[in-house]
């Protein structure tokens, strides 16, 4: 399950580590902080290194936190996924050199073809799930116990919020238009002239927001009478319809 990035990161049993044997997983945790991570001085890894401690996990607890980890110590494929992503970033960070002139693998007679990046796409895969909820919270996306619909909610914020037309949408200004309230009646009065000109405000931009209800209703109904409007004839059945 994590062999890869155990691999590149030179661990040195990447083929025969079960996470789910505490003693390896642990062992496995102090290693990536000993190595790769080395968040903390060598004098305050005393506790994460008491191995066979049950206050073990919460130490483990705080490391995380420091670390400022979306994961907590119960999730502990997710936790280690990452901290294992966080060990590769820092391995590559210090070894840029070595790294950069790396040549990609050859590539077969489908190359020109284009990938569907989801056609091999593991949902219950822990390097899934972590991505899925570190993008989920970087983007402040409320968690859902099913990764796909967080995937999916994901994917309408970057398009509606974050594509290059919506963020150039947002950063153009707009001008309004100078409006008398004097000439609106409001219909009623509160007896206090600021309170009178607050509810023409208010007033005046529900019946705003009313309009673009209007316009967006009328574009649907556009929308689907482009649909039902131009069925298609099947002649060989003698019937007019999709």
């Amino acid at each position: 399950m994590f062999h890869r990035k155990l691999t590149a990161l030179d661990y040195h049993n990447p083929s025969g580590f079960d996470s789910k044997d505490e003693t390896q997983y642990r062992n496995c945790i102090v290693w990536l902080e000993d190595q790769k991570i080395r968040h903390y001085k060598i004098e305050e890894r005393g506790n994460l290194r008491n191995i066979p401690s049950s206050e073990w996990p919460k130490a483990f607890q705080k490391y995380l936190q420091d670390l400022n980890s979306p994961f907590e110590v119960q999730e502990r494929q997710e936790a280690l996924d990452w901290l294992l992503g966080l060990a590769v970033r820092y391995e590559y960070g210090d070894n840029v050199e070595k790294y950069k002139n790396v040549q990609p693998l050859a590539s077969n007679s489908n190359s020109n073809k284009p990938a569907d990046p989801l056609v091999n796409l593991d949902c219950d895969s822990p390097d899934f799930k972590a991505g899925v909820t570190a993008l989920a919270n970087i983007l402040k996306i409320q968690r859902h116990d099913d990764y796909l619909v967080m995937l999916k909610a994901i994917r309408i914020l970057i398009q509606d919020r974050l594509s290059p037309e919506a963020i150039a949408k947002a950063s153009q200004s707009k001008e309004g238009v100078p409006v008398a309230l004097d000439k609106h009646v409001l219909g009623f009065d509160t007896g206090d002239a600021t309170l009178n000109e607050a509810a023409q405000i208010l007033r005046l931009l529900h019946i705003e927001e009313l309009r673009e209800l209007q316009t967006k209703i009328n574009e649907a109904i556009v929308a689907v009478q482009a649909i039902i409007a131009d069925p298609k004839t099947d002649h060989r059945l003698g019937k007019v319809g999709r």
